[in-house]
């Protein structure tokens, strides 16, 4: 490939930093953007003045140098045909010189507009969405892996004087030197260039006493010219050029095979991975489930019950992990057969980045409850809690369903699972041990939310039916009145009472006093205070050191303490399920 920089008669330092890029050949790193379309303009009448209308044309790749290429202002087509006679333009194949493009573009003199063409979305599989308003561009996505912004750029210009926007087009090089790569083509940019360099001494030397210093030539890969800026401003630049930009080559991409897995003695291919009949598997850290549980655009359901839990990540039915089974509190199962099928390679390389060495795997309690296990049995203790408050306000005369009391619906948990409530799903995601203070604040706050929602009137109305005086119940809110409720329902129990002893004209004994059996639902509520208030919670976590909870440990992070508030929330509702199960088993 020539040397375009080189070649050009005015050094590279003189030359602006878009015009120089526009000279060089572009890397074969997959992540670069490369510019594939532009008109754009820049401080248009000032000293800083820069113009670029370019396209890119697919010319195949050949021995022979690309031939010089010619445009309109940088459109691929420019104005519209004549209308003559029937079929005048039976065969009407817009180009750059007989070259396919990579963006379609027209333009009128008073409008252009712009699109990715045809056949590279087709061939590339890549689907549209647009951003309106003033923005009013257009972007292209790979919805298979998913990858975004592949293409993207502005819809439209008008022009009056000046250009409404700025259009730039441009594209991933991967995906860019895929298209080539199947065309068996290189990307050649046709452009106009123009920008007012500043004054200096080499320009001036190199133009001499001539008005006008002519560039190249028609038959070059370029030509234009350099002259005094009629402002006084410097030398005015212009340059019309065609170059090479993107060679017929494939970015490098990672690869899957030959992977060493740790606890495997030999590199793993697809092959060998789907011919494993001997069932060997890897351990992965549950933080492999992150990305997917923080991006709406997957799907990382948990699936299971009792102590069988699988997560596996999948994207829009295009891909999906499976055997996927959660290991103790942190640990992911998964057998390296399931691990190499069905998913992109770039899905099995981030498996393998958090893959785990079986000597750190052998470490830890694979019987430890993880926070999917905990997030069921909270949510199930939520809905036969509903239940049994439902059951206990009927013997009373109030009518009201456990949905109503808890928002858990029992059919809805029973078809759909607990999951498909958002933010009982959220609480099931990943909870490292080294969870930071905030990221822990945030997830007592959320657990505190879902039990906060057992109405303040509904409680009132049964510690009334009960017998507690109604002004004494006034002041009370929620967690208070459930205080008071579980002490009325303890007395009963003990006193093995059927459900109809619970409705009382005499006030109960000690039914304000308090009860170290739901107190972690107090300190989860302290815990989304402190949350809410932006402060660290150091006098709350006090608390749970009352509750066993070595707040020494908080220096390698604060997952244990999550553990220890769920558990304990979880506790506290058996705590008031317990009993009132019994009372009504009695009735």
């Amino acid at each position: 490939m020539l040397d375009y920089l080189k070649d050009f008669p005015i050094s590279a330092e003189f030359l602006p930093a878009r015009f120089r890029a526009l000279l060089e050949p572009i890397g074969i790193q997959p992540s670069l953007k490369v510019d594939v379309g532009s008109f754009t303009e820049h401080d248009l009448y000032g000293p800083t003045s820069e113009i670029v209308l370019m396209a890119m044309a697919v010319v195949p790749d050949d021995v022979a140098p690309p031939p010089v290429l010619y445009t309109e202002q940088g459109l691929v087509a420019y104005s519209v045909p004549e209308l003559g006679e029937k079929g005048t333009r039976k065969i009407f194949t817009p180009s750059i010189n007989g070259h396919d493009y990579i963006v379609a573009s027209w333009g009128s003199g008073l409008f252009s507009t712009y699109n990715l063409a045809e056949k590279v979305w087709m061939a590339l599989g890549l689907t549209p969405r647009c951003i309106g308003n003033e923005q009013q561009r257009i972007i292209y996505d790979d919805p298979k892996l998913p990858e975004f912004a592949v293409a993207e750029g502005e819809i439209s210009s008008q022009f009056y004087f000046k250009a409404s926007r700025n259009v730039r087009w441009t594209m991933s090089n991967e995906y860019l030197r895929k298209y080539l790569w199947l065309r068996g083509a290189r990307g050649v940019r046709q452009f106009y260039y123009q920008a007012t360099l500043p004054d200096s001494a080499f320009l001036k030397g190199l133009v001499g006493d001539q008005k006008v210093l002519v560039l190249g030539d028609e038959e070059k890969w370029f030509n234009g010219d350099l002259r005094k800026d009629e402002e006084g401003n410097g030398y005015l630049l212009q340059v019309w050029a065609t170059v090479e930009a993107v060679s017929c080559q494939l970015s490098p991409t990672p690869s899957a095979e030959k992977l060493i897995w740790p606890g495997m003695e030999k590199p793993v291919t697809a092959h060998t991975a789907r011919n494993d009949m001997f069932g060997e598997a890897v351990y992965l850290s549950d933080r492999f489930l992150e990305k997917y549980e923080q991006n709406s655009l997957y799907d990382s359901t948990p699936a299971g019950q009792a102590k069988l839990w699988y997560n596996n990540p999948s994207y829009s039915g295009q891909w999906a992990f499976s055997g996927c089974l959660r290991v103790g509190r942190n640990l992911i199962r998964v057998p390296i057969r399931e691990l190499y099928t069905g998913v992109p390679t770039r899905e099995l390389l981030h498996a393998h980045s958090n893959a785990v060495l079986p000597e750190v795997a052998e470490a830890f309690d694979k019987a430890e409850e993880h926070v999917v296990s905990l997030t069921d049995r909270f949510a199930h203790q939520l809905l036969a809690l509903g239940r049994n408050l439902s059951a206990l306000a009927g013997s009373v005369g109030i009518a009201k369903a456990g949905q109503d009391i808890v928002g858990l619906s029992d059919d809805q948990v029973k078809n759909e699972g607990w999951w498909s409530y958002p933010y009982l799903a959220r609480l099931a995601h990943v909870a490292p041990l080294e969870m930071t203070q905030r990221e822990f604040l945030s997830r007592c706050k959320s657990i505190h939310e879902v039990y906060q929602r057992i109405p303040d009137d509904f409680l009132r109305k049964l510690l009334q039916a009960a017998g507690v005086p109604r002004d004494k119940l006034v002041k009370l809110k929620s967690l208070k009145l459930l205080e008071a409720l579980v002490n009325v329902l303890t007395l009963l129990d003990a006193q093995e009472d059927p459900l109809d002893a619970f409705s009382n004209e005499n006030e109960p004994e000690g039914w304000n006093n308090r009860n170290s059996r739901i107190a972690m639902l107090f300190v989860a509520s302290d815990l989304r205070n402190a949350y809410a208030h932006d402060s660290s919670g150091a006098e709350v976590m006090v608390r749970l050191q009352d509750q066993g909870f070595d707040t020494a440990s908080l220096s390698q992070g604060h997952g244990l303490a999550l553990d220890v508030v769920f558990k304990g929330v979880i506790e506290a509702l058996i705590a008031i399920n317990h009993p009132l199960q019994r009372i009504i088993a009695r009735a």
